[in-house]
């Protein structure tokens, strides 16, 4: 991982939430911890869980209780089918919702995928001032989600403003 100048390096973690997937075949997990190591933040931890609504808050509200975590990278889980658990599971968590990263991200992945973006419940928030990014499970979601939204919100060098920047006043 190489330092970028003027950039703020934050400690991430990636969950990937799936009932198929093994740690050799999980390239969306793989993705999100390349991606944001070539970023230049740092992976503090990394998971993979069957969807289970109870194991996912638990792990989430471990790393969001850790001060030393600044962010939660989730994918998987964000669909509609019986077993997709991810916003029942995380969205108790969150003191704050952000509203326009699912907006966006629908919008942007329309312009991708059509009208299928519609199955998408795909959110984000704040949690004791963790980030916490909620994602789809396919590899090109994630590669969508983090090219043209988290990672320049991430970059403290985004102006006008920017994610990373507002971290120390978020317990104000």
């Amino acid at each position: 991982m190489t330092a970028i100048p003027n950039s703020i390096a934050l400690n991430l973690c990636v969950l990937t939430v799936s009932d198929s997937r093994t740690p050799e075949t999980d390239t969306s997990g793989d993705y999100l911890a390349s991606a944001l190591q070539d970023a230049g933040h740092r992976l503090a931890d990394r998971a993979l869980l069957p969807d289970d609504r109870y194991r996912l808050r638990a792990v989430v509200s471990q790393w969001i209780a850790d001060p030393d975590i600044d962010g939660v990278l989730v994918t998987g889980g964000t669909g509609f089918t019986g077993r997709d658990s991810t916003p029942e599971a995380l969205l108790p968590l969150l003191d704050k919702e952000m509203p326009g990263f699912g907006e966006l991200f629908r919008a942007i992945s329309f312009e991708e995928i059509g009208t299928s973006s519609l199955q998408s419940r795909a959110f984000a928030g704040l949690a004791n001032a963790t980030f916490v990014f909620c994602l789809p499970g396919s590899t090109s979601a994630c590669r969508t989600a983090w090219e043209k939204i988290i990672r320049t919100q991430l970059d403290a060098r985004t102006r006008p403003c920017n994610l990373a920047t507002l971290k120390p006043r978020l317990k104000e």
